[in-house]
């Protein structure tokens, strides 16, 4: 049977982008579970005794039942001071699978590197963990076809705050730096000045 996750940011008792993360889960029934009903994901964490103080990890996984009982666990950012590109053939994905062998396996490739960037047909996607922008002296670019259509990345968009566009590899001395940010990483909490030289 297929299961699929959700990570969701819990921070001083509130859960943060739900309406994305509901989105997601929307989707990924509509691919796996055609005719199912989707299970309404506030009214399930309204049922659950979450921690009042603190930032915490809310893992919650699903299949075509519903709703398993969330793993909740304080969160303790990573630090990322350096990047290393690799290539693969991941494709992208509008769904978080619990199967994360492969990011695990590219992310062993980092060499002296904190994380990777991961490079599919020549083109900029995601890390092993995070969505990125690129800030290119205007405006912060995202990938337009990233590994993982992440919830914080879906509300950066519809803010503005980002714009998508192919970035390609062999342009990045075009940026000056890049930020990476997730469900539970905050836009510019994570930003590496780019040196070419670490590439």
């Amino acid at each position: 049977m297929c299961r699929f996750l959700e990570s969701i940011k819990l921070k001083d008792g509130v859960f943060f982008r739900l309406k994305y993360h509901q989105e997601r889960v929307n989707h990924c029934f509509q691919l796996f579970f055609p005719g199912r009903g989707v299970p309404d994901l506030s009214s399930f964490l309204q049922q659950q005794d979450v921690p009042k103080a603190g930032l915490f990890k809310c893992r919650i996984l699903y299949d075509e039942q519903g709703f398993i009982q969330p793993e909740i666990m304080p969160y303790q950012m990573r630090t990322v001071k350096s990047l290393k590109l690799v290539d693969t053939s991941l494709e992208a994905m509008a769904y978080k699978s619990t199967d994360r062998s492969v990011y695990e396996q590219l992310f062993a490739q980092r060499g002296d590197c904190d994380d990777v960037i991961l490079v599919r047909n020549g083109l900029l996607t995601d890390t092993s963990f995070a969505n990125i922008a690129l800030f290119d002296g205007k405006q912060w670019v995202t990938p337009r076809l990233p590994v993982l259509y992440g919830t914080n990345r879906s509300y950066l968009l519809e803010k503005g705050l980002i714009v998508e566009k192919d970035i390609k590899a062999e342009n990045l001395h075009l940026y000056q730096k890049i930020r990476l940010f997730n469900a539970l990483i905050e836009f510019g909490e994570v930003e590496v000045i780019l040196n070419l030289s670490g590439f």
